[in-house]
Parts: structure tokens; C-alpha cells; sequence
């Protein structure tokens, strides 16, 4: 990825506001920007907005909303903020998770006022880290449902999108970004330039030599993301001497269902189902949450788990497509008893039998199993039928990447600014700390949504002077 260096009087054309990369983070800020006055353009290398996003459940989570109030739950930016640093062990930057958790219920409630999108509020469990409930997503909890949407507003308020657009160099003069080369289909080059640029093009997991330089851990996991995610961003940071932060931050996930691609999302377990191995012996504290669990699930035999639940965990999930992908495809197995369970996912029908009573054993005695986790007997256990899904760890996206301040302004090395260079979503250090078990769900969407709201809002203002 190249840096060169062009003066903003050499282009023939020239657009406001660019943004790299059609995302969740990009289609926001677009939408941002557009609400402020400014002219937009969305550069996407794909022939249609997909993004990491529309690979999720599309969940955000907000604090302190008129929807929590409404439901009884006592919320706060401050309690939020408490949440994600407790995961994060303390090792994420302060002062933009603050800021993060109180914008986080003004996102929501602009995409949802200001263009439209049916956002409304989880039900009926909670995500590990989270001390209540305060995640929105899709009628459908579709990333999918949350991209159509948000290109569809784009539509509305006049943001351009240029797909099948590769921005191959940033072209700078001084400190400050003039503009970009991008590359056709056709292999032609097209320079286009700007008086801002965001950079919303996610981090690095589809860059496997980065993975193995930054995340050893991960090396050879299954890669369940935009193949995008080449850490453009982070090279042209590089270059630029911006500084980066984290980039051993990840959000792994412990439910990819095996040989299918889709995840398994972790209600499965946080509503009483635990995994087993091969062996059919559980292995780890389940509960701790599906992005460090990944790594705990690739060192089992075979690189798989089988993640274990009943008829009302299953229930519980038909809210998601993911799911319903997974039932449709005949990955998940359904028995009236363990020993039927057992024999059809090929384990040990003893040793299923033994996690089912340890499991058992620590509902009903409130007490922490061997592995550290305490099942919750407020809720029933676990009654036939049975259902089980064969699963592997996966790397979904990069957590690190270009420190950005309140603005979402890209920061130089010694901490300055760069004048209009600013970044959000995956492209950004994001408030997971380091390694895997600082990520908290919905952290990825918070800082797509937020910092892409953010980065729009103060970059529109940059070129309208308003």
C-alpha cells in the first residue's frame, strides 16, 4: 500500500468528504457527514456493500435509552464504560471508552429517528460482560438486514458509493491527505481527490502474514470475515507514522459451526448449554465469553467442540438468522436423550453424561464447577430434547489499529492530530484492550457505529466550516 506525495491543486476532481470502505463504520459515517452538508463519496473494493458487518448478527449496544427505561433496566455511560474496561482487564484507553459509552445511546437513536432503521432492544439473556441488557439490532439480528438498511439511507440522503473501487495509494502533502488512487476492474487508475478522508476499511484478519506477525495464537484458524480485511489502514499508518495501538486485539468466536460458516451465537451457552470435545468431556469456564473461547476450542482434538443446549435454548435463538442458516443446513442434531445425542455426534455416551450431571451439579448446588463456572439456577436445566452443533474458533476481526482521539481524528506518533485524516470501526484501535478476552459483544459495532458517526459528523464540519 503506497504513500506519495501530491498536492491537492493536481486533481481533476475532487469530493469533500472520502471515505475507504462501505461498512457498517463507512455507510455511518457517510450518513453522518451527508446530515452535516457535506458531499460524500464511499470507496468500496467489493462489487457490492458487504463489509464485516453484514457478516454479524448486526447487534449495538447503548446505554442509558428510552427503550431500557421503558423495560425497567437501569443503565448508564457509566456502567457501560465500567463493563467494557472490567473485560478488558483495564488495558483499553480510558477517555474514549468513556466517550464511546456516552454516544452510544445517541447513535442509536439517530439511526433510528434520523433515517429510519428498526433498531430495537434485545430480549431475554444477556452477552458475558454485560451487566444488563443494552443491545440493538435488526428485526432479524441480521448484519446482513442492518447493511441493506443503512445503504438504502445512504441512498436517501445522497451519499455516493463507487463499489469495485481498490484504493491502492494515499496521497498526502504535509500532514495532510489530498486524495487517493483507486483501481478498476479493468486494472485502470483513477485518482480522486479530497479535503477529508475516513478511513473505514477494517482491520487486518484476512491478512494472514499479519495474523501470524501480531496474533501467533490464531495461526491456521478459520478466517469468518470480509476478505477485505487486509490491514490497509494499518500499512498506510505505517507509512504515515500514526500511531498504533493493540494490535494483538482480536474477536475470536468459539460457535462457527463446522463445515457450514455460520456462527452459533453464544446464548446457546450463556442460557445453560456448555460445549464438549471430541471425548465428550467439557474443557474450559464456557461463560467467560465466545472470543477467548476460540483458542480454548482450537487446542481440542481436531480443532472442534460441540457446543450442547435443549429445546428452550433453541427457542431462544430462532430469533437469529445465523441460526436458522444452521437448522436449514442440517448442522444441528437433534435427540430425546443423551445417549441418542451422543451416538449421533459420535462421543462417548458416559462422558456426555458426565458433563450433563456437572453442569446439573452446579445449577443446582449454585457452587463453580471444576472449570470455574457457576451455571445459573435461575434457570431450568438443561431437558430433552437434546440438540448439538459441531464447532471450531474462528478469528471474525482485529480489534487494534490507528489511535484516534474523541473526533476520531487519526494521532501522529507524539500524539498530535493529523489535519483531516480520521478512522472508525476496524480501522481504529478499538476499547478491547489486548489479546482476545477484552472483547466484549457489540464492541466491534460500537466502534463502527460511534466512531463512523463521529468521524462523519467532525469531518463534514472540517469542510463546511459550519
Amino acid at each position: 500500500m503506497a504513500v506519495e506525495t501530491k498536492a491537492a491543486s493536481e486533481f481533476e476532481f475532487s469530493i469533500p468528504v472520502l471515505i475507504v470502505g462501505a461498512g457498517g463504520c463507512g455507510l455511518t459515517a457517510a450518513l453522518a457527514a451527508r446530515d452535516h452538508g457535506a458531499d460524500v463519496l464511499v470507496l468500496e473494493r467489493d462489487p457490492k456493500v458487504w463489509g464485516t458487518t453484514a457478516m454479524s448478527t448486526g447487534l449495538i449496544p447503548a446505554a442509558g435509552t428510552p427503550e431500557q427505561r421503558e423495560a425497567g433496566i437501569e443503565d448508564s455511560p457509566e456502567l457501560f464504560a465500567k463493563d467494557i474496561q472490567a473485560k478488558a482487564k483495564g488495558k483499553a484507553d480510558q477517555a474514549i471508552v468513556e466517550h464511546l459509552a456516552r454516544e452510544s445511546a445517541d447513535t442509536v437513536g439517530w439511526l433510528q429517528q434520523k433515517h429510519g432503521l428498526p433498531l430495537t432492544l434485545v430480549d431475554g439473556f444477556l452477552y458475558p460482560g454485560h451487566s444488563v441488557r443494552r443491545m440493538f439490532g435488526m428485526p432479524n439480528r441480521s448484519g446482513a438486514e442492518l447493511m441493506a438498511r443503512l445503504e438504502s439511507a445512504c441512498a436517501e440522503a445522497g451519499a455516493d458509493i463507487m463499489c469495485d473501487a481498490t484504493v491502492r495509494t494515499l496521497y498526502v502533502n504535509g500532514d495532510r491527505v489530498t486524495g487517493v488512487a483507486i483501481e478498476r476492474p479493468d486494472g485502470s487508475l483513477e485518482d480522486i481527490g479530497c479535503e477529508s478522508l475516513i478511513l473505514a476499511c477494517c482491520g487486518f484478519a484476512g491478512n494472514e502474514e499479519m495474523v501470524i506477525r501480531y496474533i501467533p495464537e490464531l495461526e491456521g484458524a478459520t478466517f469468518n470475515g470480509h476478505p477485505g480485511n487486509k490491514g490497509d489502514a494499518i500499512l498506510w499508518g505505517e507509512v504515515l507514522g500514526a500511531s498504533i495501538k493493540d494490535l494483538d486485539a482480536y474477536q475470536g468466536h468459539a460457535g462457527l459451526a463446522y463445515g457450514h460458516g455460520v456462527p452459533i451465537n453464544w446464548p446457546t451457552i450463556m442460557e445453560g448449554g456448555f460445549q464438549v470435545n471430541v471425548n465428550g468431556l467439557r474443557f474450559s469456564n464456557e461463560a467467560k465469553g465466545y472470543s477467548e473461547q476460540a483458542v480454548k476450542v482450537l487446542a481440542q482434538p481436531d480443532k472442534v467442540a460441540y457446543t450442547v443446549f435443549d429445546q428452550r435454548i433453541y427457542d431462544v435463538m430462532t430469533q437469529f438468522d445465523d441460526f436458522m442458516q444452521a437448522v436449514e443446513a442440517g448442522a444441528i442434531h437433534k435427540a430425546d436423550t443423551v445417549e441418542e445425542l451422543a451416538a449421533k455426534i459420535k462421543v462417548p455416551a458416559e462422558a456426555l453424561q458426565k458433563s450433563f450431571n456437572e453442569a446439573e451439579a452446579s445449577r443446582t448446588s449454585g457452587e463453580a464447577d471444576a472449570f470455574g463456572r457457576v451455571f445459573n439456577g435461575a434457570r431450568p436445566g438443561l431437558a430433552a430434547p437434546f440438540y448439538a452443533v459441531k464447532v471450531t474458533g474462528a478469528i471474525f476481526h482485529t480489534q487494534g489499529g490507528l489511535e484516534v482521539d474523541a473526533e476520531a481524528r487519526v494521532l501522529k506518533a507524539d500524539g498530535k492530530p493529523f489535519a483531516n485524516l480520521f478512522a472508525g470501526g476496524g480501522a481504529a484501535r478499538g476499547v478491547s484492550g489486548s489479546g482476545a478476552d477484552g472483547y466484549i459483544a457489540g464492541n466491534g459495532l460500537l466502534t463502527a457505529t460511534t466512531l463512523g458517526k463521529i468521524a462523519g459528523r467532525v469531518a463534514a464540519k472540517q469542510v463546511t466550516g459550519a
